[in-house]
């Protein structure tokens, strides 16, 4: 790997984790819009602040986006207030107004600067290696320094605040009733937002901030239930998509920058598809397994139905009739290997075993039906379908306390007896 390579691929990520990490509290806030409209809103304190210092960068510029960043999430909140403007519709009038502002401010007053909205929508990450200064003795690039220290500021701010950005992301309100002020912490995030925008605008364009600020988040955010390991796992992938982003671009010969911005998008949909708890396989493969074990206990019900008009068994073609057909065999293999039905050629009949759970489904239908009947007055033939759904859902403990709440009926409401 060339030297330019390296710097190239180490510039995006440590832009991508600074904004990876801030972006972990936006997403959990429930504020990934206003992270988007923070990093176009900023656009005009970066005008403003090279008019007023002559220099593409320094402080004037990073103090004045961060300025319109807070002043972006406070004309949000107050447009909202004051004429009841739905938040969404008053952050797009916001961060459009301003954004359009900072594009006419760049195109008219900085003509003559190295400075134009080219470079601030799509960056040039390939080319920040080349602007180095002398830092200790060494020649190193000056967007490298600039994003180690938005990032090393970035920790510094969540290990002292840790406390207080975890209680208020999960529960604004026992935080301010502890005393915690939601507002500070709230414009503080924001604050955070501006600076890490500013910090990687230039270097690697508002398409890869607006990307690195929300997707890695959300993509750790299907992975994980902990805010630390959701932290680290947004880290891990803003770099991976760094690294992905730089070798695709350079092999299609295309924008660095937004490689590494559809690099991030595809790792989001990998774990959209595949993530262990969220993602759309596990979900659909949860359903699959839920309807057959539904289906089992239906199949369990019917035969102990069956067992109390006098019927030893019943065929399989006449078990569940409208139920599909690989799916009924597959339950009923399932049921026989847990030694809860007989199978004698195409005829099914209960164990001792599966009589006992057949019973405390029926038990637990009948009881439910006897509730509906008490206390929602439904009518008697309206009863057997909600009942037929929550019998799957009841444990022994609920059972048993339904069954005190109704006083131990011996008979449901269609005069059958309630095991």
């Amino acid at each position: 790997m060339t030297s330019l390579a390296f710097w190239t691929i180490l510039i995006g990520t440590l832009a991508s984790v600074s904004c990876a990490l801030v972006g972990c509290f936006l997403v959990l806030r429930r504020m990934s819009l206003l992270g988007d409209a923070i990093s176009h809103a900023v656009l005009p304190g970066i005008a403003v602040g090279f008019l007023l210092s002559g220099k593409i960068n320094g402080p004037a510029i990073i103090l004045g986006a961060m300025a319109l960043g807070l002043l972006t999430a406070y004309l949000t909140q107050a447009l909202g207030k004051a004429v009841k403007v739905a938040e969404d519709a008053s952050l797009g009038v916001v961060f459009t107004s301003l954004f359009a502002l900072g594009v006419v401010l760049i195109s008219v007053k900085t003509k003559h600067a190295d400075l134009d909205a080219g470079c601030v929508l799509y960056g040039v990450i390939e080319m920040t290696p080349i602007v180095t200064s002398s830092y200790f003795g060494m020649e190193l690039p000056d967007a490298a320094v600039i994003l180690t220290g938005m990032l090393l500021l970035i920790v510094a701010c969540l290990l002292a605040f840790w406390k207080e950005f975890k209680l208020a992301s999960f529960d604004p309100e026992l935080a301010t009733t502890l005393g915690f002020s939601a507002n500070f912490l709230h414009y503080f995030l924001m604050a955070l937002t501006a600076g890490v925008t500013v910090a990687a605008f230039q270097v690697v364009g508002s398409i890869l901030v607006v990307a690195m600020l929300i997707i890695p988040a959300a993509t750790a955010q299907l992975l994980t239930d902990r805010l630390r390991t959701m932290l680290l796992l947004s880290a891990m992938l803003g770099t991976l998509a760094t690294v992905l982003g730089y070798a695709f671009a350079v092999y299609w010969n295309t924008s660095v920058a937004g490689m590494m911005a559809v690099a991030a998008g595809g790792l989001f949909l990998l774990a959209l598809g595949f993530a262990p708890q969220y993602g759309i396989i596990a979900k659909l493969l949860k359903q699959w397994q839920w309807s057959l074990r539904v289906l089992r206990e239906d199949i369990l019900g019917t035969l102990y139905r069956a067992k109390e008009q006098g019927e030893l068994g019943l065929q399989i073609d006449k078990l569940l009739p409208r139920q599909s057909s690989w799916m009924k065999r597959l339950s009923l293999r399932k049921l026989h290997r847990q030694g809860l039905i007989a199978l004698q050629g195409e005829r099914v009949t209960l164990t001792a075993a599966g009589s006992e759970r057949a019973q405390q489904l029926i038990r637990a239908h009948r009881l439910w039906e006897t509730y509906l009947q008490q206390n929602v007055a439904l009518p008697a033939d309206h009863l057997h379908a909600p009942a037929e759904k929550m019998e799957h859902y009841v444990g022994p403990e609920l059972l048993e306390s339904l069954a005190t709440d109704l006083h131990a009926p011996a008979i449901d409401p269609h005069g059958r007896t309630i095991p």
